[in-house]
């Protein structure tokens, strides 16, 4: 599946969870279990002593990009639960052209 990558605009991602909680149904996974995907949450501090908190969706080795679901024409679990609707699934080729469009982005790919 190296020709598919998941294009993750993170500007928007509220660390809700919603992708994990997806991808650990999906696979039936433990609670407390890492999964293909997790949130990691980022704090900045401002120069005026203000918190800011980014969160990124970042995929792991056990993520498979859903190939099941994808061969039956499905999103991958986390791309269909993503309450934000950060995440993109495709062609690696098409989800590149996106990126000059996104602030925050990041595009991943299984080696």
């Amino acid at each position: 599946m190296s020709e598919y990558a998941m294009l993750i605009d993170y500007e928007y991602c509220t660390g809700c969870k919603s992708c994990e909680v997806a991808c650990k149904q999906e696979y039936h996974r433990p609670a407390g279990r890492a999964g293909g995907v997790e949130v990691q949450e980022f704090i900045h501090r401002l120069p005026n002593d203000q918190l800011f908190i980014t969160y990124i969706p970042t995929f792991t080795r056990a993520c498979v990009f859903c190939a099941g679901r994808v061969k039956q024409g499905m999103a991958p679990a986390c791309v269909k639960h993503c309450m934000a609707n950060i995440l993109t699934f495709g062609k690696l080729e098409d989800l590149q052209q996106q990126i000059p469009e996104k602030r925050k982005a990041i595009l991943w790919t299984k080696g």
